[in-house]
């Protein structure tokens, strides 16, 4: 139930701050952003719907000219025939009249003539349709990417919202009656009165607080999971008085500030944890209310002064019936003794960036971390994925510092177990063809889990009838510098137009790029970029050469067949991105939106593959009359979501752009 504002504040300053209405407007601003762009999205779906059926009647108007052609040529040569004929009869008969047969051979060239006209018109046409739809089909993907980014954000300002939400600041007012007992002195019931109203006042401000919030539906059922905290700025005694009966009455003027563990805001919005590691861990010092228990947590110095001001000197974590009350030293003073709760400091550290505290069960945030806990025992553990968790208990009973040394895992713990005879064995030694064997097997391609975009359905069953190897890492920067210094080989970025990059959120194209100067620093080991469809097929070419064996670029089946390793889920460890398990746009590594990373910088798949989620786009083979070719597996600069082992970019074969390269597949 709601409770009233009016009846609870005194001040506005609860709910009513500039601040959070900014919150609210920036998630506002996002969610119009979204719709603009989904919109713009839809529209640019739909054009390209018009012209890719434009584009096909065009082409169904080419056949027929060029069957016509066929008809017509044979035409002519009948023609030509009859009118040759005609001539031979003409030098025997010089009166017989060859009017027809001239008429029909002229017209029969000028048909041919007007079908050939036609037939180029037809394929400038459709060669400039053929562009549109290339620009189009860019246009659309710059969207998608924008729109993705923008639920990126969108996400993390809800956060955000949510966590200024819960520490507000405000003054709430109250009044508690309590029966003194007949064992204790008139100072000592109005110290328990107070505190106890200072008791009502938490509570009321936590209710408030969850009422209050934007997403009150979303979070309230997860309520007891919140960890919301208060913490007493001040309380000031308005006015309190004895009754005759024995009660004893205190109205209190109360100012607050909330606090929340930050770490579990994530949870309550049901987001993905990656949006919250950026915030530190809770505060230790806090008042906090247990509910459930009838008691709420506080360590309380109260100073009742002249002018009526209750001060809280200190706070911590422990219910209020545990303490021992001390004899005060004057009839106006009461000390809360908290000997026997004290709170000790613990600070941990770890050998790793971007890992995960957990103290008696409960996250804390991540490493570099102090916080104060009870003494006594604890269990501490610190856990990153593609590492072994470090655990240890320990008895705190004094300011302690504890430095984890997590130890890499030889394979990722992110990836699924999966049976297989050589699948994660190198096969070849040699860098420029360093392959795993991928089993064969069936599987589901296309979007399983109903988060994916329309040219990933349907879901289809595909069998993988044998095993098959392919390159465990993209083709490095160093491995295409060998095969051009092999054979003089110029990309076609570096004969015409230079590549891609995108410039707030646009592609741009930069004559001055190209794979040796892809826009940001690399080295040999980066995966090589700005190369199209057939610079990589060049390079295939060549590697078979050189190798005396066939390679090829992958076709889909077989690349998603391998990326997703016998799992159905989006990514190789699960269906949330996590946080710098890869390297895409904003999933927390240190290349994210700035550039590629060096291949095999993360944990490989199940069947020993680097890199199947981000980094650079890969090009797949496209068969004998596909004008287009589609690219898989996200980038260093695209969202999350385009990372997902089903997602599809359909890209013209020349185009080239500095997030997009390739791997191989050797034939059997």
């Amino acid at each position: 139930m709601r409770i009233a504002p009016l009846s609870l504040l005194i001040s506005a300053s609860l709910f009513a701050s500039c601040a959070f209405a900014q919150d609210t407007a920036t998630v506002s601003g996002i969610e119009s952003e979204i719709s603009i762009k989904q919109a713009e999205y839809d529209n640019s779906t739909q054009i390209l719907e018009k012209h890719l059926k434009e584009e096909s009647q065009l082409q169904s108007q080419l056949d027929l000219l060029r069957a016509r052609s066929a008809e017509l040529d044979k035409e002519k040569n009948q023609a030509l025939d009859a009118m040759n004929e005609m001539y031979r009869r003409l030098i025997d008969d010089p009166t017989i009249d060859i009017s027809t047969a001239q008429a029909r051979y002229q017209q029969a060239v000028v048909d041919h003539k007007q079908n050939k006209d036609d037939i180029a018109m037809q394929l400038a046409a459709i060669a400039s349709h053929r562009k549109d739809i290339e620009q189009i089909r860019v246009a659309k993907h710059t969207q998608l990417n924008t729109l993705e980014s923008l639920k990126e954000q969108l996400t993390t300002a809800r956060v955000e919202r949510l966590r200024n939400e819960f520490t507000r600041e405000g003054t709430l007012e109250v009044d508690h009656t309590i029966n003194c007992k007949r064992t204790e002195t008139l100072a000592a019931c109005e110290q328990r009165g107070q505190q106890m109203g200072l008791q009502k006042a938490t509570k009321r401000f936590i209710d408030q607080i969850f009422a209050n919030l934007t997403e009150e539906r979303l979070v309230e059922p997860k309520r007891n999971m919140a960890g919301a905290q208060v913490q007493i700025i001040s309380s000031h005694v308005v006015n309190s008085a004895f009754s005759g009966q024995g009660n004893y009455n205190v109205n209190l003027s109360v100012t607050m500030r909330g606090d929340v563990n930050s770490s579990r805001l994530c949870n309550l919005l049901s987001v993905d944890n990656r949006y919250c590691s950026e915030y530190g861990t809770p505060l230790s010092t806090a008042y906090q209310a247990s509910y459930g228990t009838g008691f709420y947590d506080s360590q309380l110095t109260f100073s009742d002064t002249q002018d009526n001001t209750v001060s809280v000197s200190r706070m911590s974590q422990q219910p209020v019936r545990d303490y021992a009350v001390k004899p005060a030293t004057n009839a106006n003073s009461l000390v809360v003794d908290n000997t026997k709760n004290k709170m000790v400091e613990l600070t941990l550290r770890s050998n790793v960036y971007d890992d995960e505290v957990f103290i008696d069960g409960v996250s804390f945030g991540s490493t570099r971390l102090s916080t104060s806990l009870p003494r006594g025992l604890h269990d501490i553990e610190v856990r990153k994925q593609g590492y072994k968790p470090y655990r240890v208990r320990i008895d705190l009973r004094k300011a302690h510092t504890i430095n984890a040394k997590l130890v890499k895992k030889p394979e990722s713990i992110a990836a699924p177990t999966f049976t297989r005879e050589q699948s994660n064995k190198s096969i070849n030694s040699t860098s420029s063809a360093a392959v795993v064997v991928i089993p064969a097997g069936t599987f589901k391609m296309g979007d399983i889990n109903g988060n994916g975009l329309a040219n990933e359905r349907p879901v289809v069953e595909k069998t993988i009838e044998n095993s098959f190897a392919m390159q465990s890492k993209e083709v490095t920067v160093g491995e295409y510098q060998k095969f051009v210094s092999s054979t003089g080989y110029k990309t076609e970025a570096e004969l015409n137009r230079g590549c891609a990059y995108y410039l707030n959120g646009e592609p741009v194209w930069e004559v001055s790029l190209n794979w040796r100067n892809p826009g940001f620093e690399q080295e040999s080991n980066f995966p090589a970029v700005c190369l199209t469809y057939n610079d990589a097929k060049a390079y295939a070419d060549w590697l078979s050469g050189e190798t005396a064996q066939q390679y090829r670029l992958p076709s889909e089946i077989e690349w998603e067949y391998a990326a997703r390793s016998g799992t159905t889920t989006e990514y190789p460890w699960g269906n949330e991105i996590g946080k710098n398990l890869a390297n895409c746009g904003w999933c927390g590594s240190e290349w994210s939106n700035r550039s590629a990373a060096p291949v095999g910088s993360f944990s490989p798949n199940a069947f020993g593959l680097y890199d199947t989620v981000g980094n650079v786009w890969e090009w797949t083979h496209k068969s004998s009359g596909q004008s287009d070719v589609t690219v898989r597996g996200g980038a260093w600069n695209f969202a999350p979501s385009l990372a997902r082992a089903a997602t599809r970019l359909i890209l013209a074969p020349d185009f080239r752009a500095n997030y997009i390269g390739f791997r191989l597949v050797r034939e059997r």
